[in-house]
């Protein structure tokens, strides 16, 4: 029977490794390569859940390991972290979903209901957050907050303010939100900064 400083010793080690797991899968992401945070939507739920399950699911391994706590604090926060990675995910497209239910068009463009229209530039591209930003309702840094880009996130740039710098941000053809060009970038251009 494991004593109490052993289940201490295990529960800490359950929470390190959750924090290893969360962060070689954000790792794993920006570098296009999936895991736990391969979400097709946007937002931050998928992350959030892998990193929970992670950790109860290694707390609960430890408490219920017999002679190998280690081994199945290992298994449970591997376990959890899929599980609370797969209701994260299944989150983050309800909302997107919830978005795309109740859109609208101008110039040609779908938009989400909870942003404003305004006249735009085509792009058609494909970009990349340069680090964590807002989505806007407006392209306006005061507007409301819609939703966020992670730092390397690619998504779909569906056009330009014309004469602003702000970004139509898309999600399956649907504008979604506005961010400020200082912060993203055509996915080309990643890689020839200095």
């Amino acid at each position: 029977m494991p004593n109490f400083k052993t289940t201490i010793g295990g529960g800490a080690l359950a929470a390190l490794l959750a924090g290893a797991i969360a962060a070689s899968a954000s790792a794993a992401q920006a570098q296009g390569i999936g895991g736990v945070t391969n979400c097709s939507a946007p937002g931050g739920k998928q992350e959030a859940g892998a990193l929970m399950g992670a950790v109860v699911g290694g707390l609960i391994g430890n408490k219920v390991g017999g002679r190998h706590p280690t081994g199945e604090t290992v298994v449970g926060a591997a376990a959890g972290a899929a599980a609370g990675s797969a209701i994260g995910c299944q989150m983050q497209k309800s909302r997107a979903n919830a978005a795309h239910a109740s859109t609208y068009t101008q110039g040609g463009y779908r938009l989400s209901s909870e942003i404003a229209p305004a006249k735009f530039n085509k792009i058609g591209d494909t970009f990349v957050s340069r680090r964590s930003v807002n989505l806007r309702a407006a392209p306006s840094t005061g507007s409301n907050r819609v939703g966020a880009l992670r730092p390397g996130e690619q998504f779909q740039a569906l056009a330009q303010v014309r004469g602003r710098e702000w970004i139509l941000v898309g999600q399956d053809g649907v504008g979604i939100g506005y961010v400020h060009g200082d912060f993203v970038e055509p996915t080309g251009r990643r890689y020839a900064r200095y």
